[in-house]
């Protein structure tokens, strides 16, 4: 455990095993980290950072890291943010599901060239950190057929309440290109909140302590998906804030492999 919650954001991490490209921008890429099993269940990871360009997947290395080495394969892609040509709405989107579809074929093909241990491509699981969360719910929404389950960590779960609380000064309307009043079928396309239900089986991890993305927006977020008709579990962690669930040295670390196995392994959730 460390006494700085922000320091896995410059901690240290292994390289990727290679990094894969998705498309022609720069940022259309995804870096890969393989376990030393074969058959291992990919996971589509999905950085947090209020979708700016200021943050890239670079701080989730530790997080893709740990996961490779526990038997999990880690993809964590890359796409366009606000404060890039493209980034925003709809091109973030865009790239997340260019990414999702593409990824996968390609890293099959490659970890065969490469004559390395084959992993399970099919129906991956999209996973996510704070905004990077709310993108993985999002895919679930509009492709459930090809994702293998959610693990959404302190998501930004309601577009329409996180305007409203006006998250990290304005990035929501950053993203859409205003308020749900200006553009209201950007919110509508693109909150996962008003696209329920999903019909993928999701785990949210949220500590109760967050400052940054208020663990309100999962327990709306979980409330409504059950309505639906959705298997969604939230675990509400207390004494845990923003940055804890993509630690693999806080103590919110457990927590989450668990919903990992759960999502992967169809193990019983433990939360609300």
């Amino acid at each position: 455990m460390t006494s700085d919650p922000r320091s896995v954001l410059r901690r240290p991490a292994s390289e990727p095993d290679f990094t894969l490209r998705y498309g022609e921008h720069p940022d259309h890429v995804a870096d890969v980290r393989l376990p030393a099993v074969p058959n291992a269940p990919l996971v589509l990871f999905v950085h947090g950072g209020f979708w700016r360009h200021e943050w890239d997947r670079a701080h989730a290395a530790p997080l893709a890291g740990d996961l490779a080495a526990r038997g999990y394969a880690v993809a964590t892609i890359e796409f366009r943010r606000t404060g890039q040509t493209g980034g925003g709405w709809p091109g973030t989107f865009s790239d997340v599901a260019a990414a999702a579809v593409a990824v996968p074929d390609q890293l099959a093909k490659e970890v065969a060239h490469r004559g390395l241990l084959p992993v399970s491509v099919d129906r991956p699981i999209m996973a996510g950190h704070s905004a990077g969360g709310h993108l993985a719910l999002w895919y679930a929404s509009v492709a459930p057929d090809a994702v293998g389950g959610v693990v959404a960590l302190a998501p930004v779960a309601d577009l329409t309440r996180a305007y409203e609380l006006d998250l990290d000064g304005g990035a929501v309307a950053d993203l859409l290109g205003g308020g749900p009043e200006s553009v209201p079928e950007a919110y509508r396309s693109a909150d996962p909140l008003r696209n329920l239900p999903s019909g993928v089986r999701t785990v949210i991890v949220h500590g109760a302590d967050d400052d940054i993305v208020p663990v309100e927006l999962s327990r709306d977020y979980c409330r409504a998906a059950r309505r639906a008709g959705d298997d969604a579990t939230l675990v509400e962690l207390a004494g845990v804030e923003h940055f804890g669930v993509i630690d693999p040295l806080s103590l919110a670390w457990t927590a989450v492999l668990a919903a990992f196995g759960t999502v992967t392994r169809g193990e019983t959730a433990q939360g609300d």
